[in-house]
């Protein structure tokens, strides 16, 4: 499906390898906060590799003694990777359980601590990551890019891994939305998502294939920096000097839709530009509307922090932050094109 997709600074020269190894895709969890010390939910910090969030949920309820849906966690994380992430034990008046068996050679708990508050999807600031890609090959000024992505960003699209392979996800939904009966709500919910999804990856990369990814038009959408708030480019929000330069510097962003029940955000321009990219996918518009999705608004660039790299040979090391809700192989795409990967099973 991304290779379909409109790149912000073109394709890639260089091929290379991503996830050779787990110990080539590290991911650390930035919650954001420090739990309590008290109260009746157990967070635990574990490092795992090479397994499935829901697995280690799994173990953690059959040692706690609790059903599954006591144990939550902030995201799902890449099974073929290092990763460290946090999970919530729901255990109100009970005493802390051993935990100790469910460490092995792929998995060590780092920390435990209570906390107040339920650890709910979502609830985390970010994340690290540390990438190896490999086997580089072919011709392209890497440091060049890599500097451009620092300083422009890349398109935000979702990661194939919210489509399932080879895109089924999609057709999951569209069979949903034509009447198929799914009893399973995470399921539901999976493929709501993947129809959601997949609307707002086409707008953006139609918009970057008009050469507007980087231009304020009217009727845009604006997101306020570091916020999901965001306003109307319109007769009471003029685009003007002041407007303009509140982009340039970055405490605006351009978004695109997150497709639901409403009216759209978008005026003018920017809807005729949104609204077209949308044609033929008028089933997935009608049936996420059905299920009772809202508009709302994502940005359209991804900008890394602390975005750092390292060449060796036919081997570049990138280190770099993101934001909850953002996909790393996004970034990727923009650096090498892909020789193979493993299928991811995570966000």
């Amino acid at each position: 499906m991304s290779e379909q997709q409109h790149y912000l600074h073109g394709k890639p020269g260089v091929s290379g390898l991503l996830k050779a190894a787990p110990e080539h895709f590290i991911v650390r969890e930035d919650l954001g906060f420090e739990p309590s010390g008290e109260g009746e939910h157990i967070f635990l910090h574990i490092r795992k590799r090479g397994q499935n969030t829901q697995w280690v949920a799994r173990d953690l309820a059959r040692l706690a003694g609790v059903a599954q849906r006591d144990v939550t966690w902030a995201g799902l994380k890449d099974r073929h990777a290092v990763t460290e992430q946090w999970f919530g034990v729901h255990l109100p008046g009970k005493d802390m359980p051993d935990f100790s068996p469910l460490e092995s050679d792929d998995v060590q708990i780092l920390a435990i601590a209570r906390h107040h508050k339920k650890l709910k999807t979502g609830a985390l600031k970010g994340n690290w990551f540390e990438l190896v890609l490999t086997e580089l090959e072919g011709e392209d000024d890497l440091d060049a890019r890599l500097a451009a992505i620092g300083e422009r960003g890349v398109p935000n699209y979702f990661g194939e891994q919210r489509f399932g392979h080879n895109g089924g996800n999609i057709d999951q939904a569209r069979a949903m939305f034509g009447g198929k009966r799914i009893k399973d709500r995470n399921k539901r919910s999976m493929y709501l998502s993947a129809a959601r999804s997949q609307l707002f990856n086409l707008a953006v990369s139609h918009r970057l294939a008009q050469g507007l990814g980087e231009q304020l038009l009217h009727g845009d959408c604006v997101m306020l920096a570091g916020s999901q708030s965001f306003f109307t480019i319109n007769e009471d929000n003029p685009l003007d000097d002041a407007l303009r330069a509140r982009f340039a510097e970055g405490d605006i962003r351009l978004s695109a839709p997150l497709w639901g029940r409403g009216r759209l955000p978008a005026e003018d321009e920017a809807a005729t530009l949104e609204l077209a990219a949308l044609a033929g996918q008028q089933d997935l518009m009608d049936g996420l509307e059905a299920n009772g999705l809202k508009q709302e608004r994502r940005a359209l660039l991804l900008k890394p922090g602390q975005l750092s790299w390292q060449q060796n040979g036919d081997c570049l090391t990138l280190s770099f932050w993101l934001p909850a809700g953002s996909y790393a192989t996004s970034l990727v795409r923009e650096i090498i094109q892909e020789k193979d990967s493993h299928e991811n099973t995570g966000e």
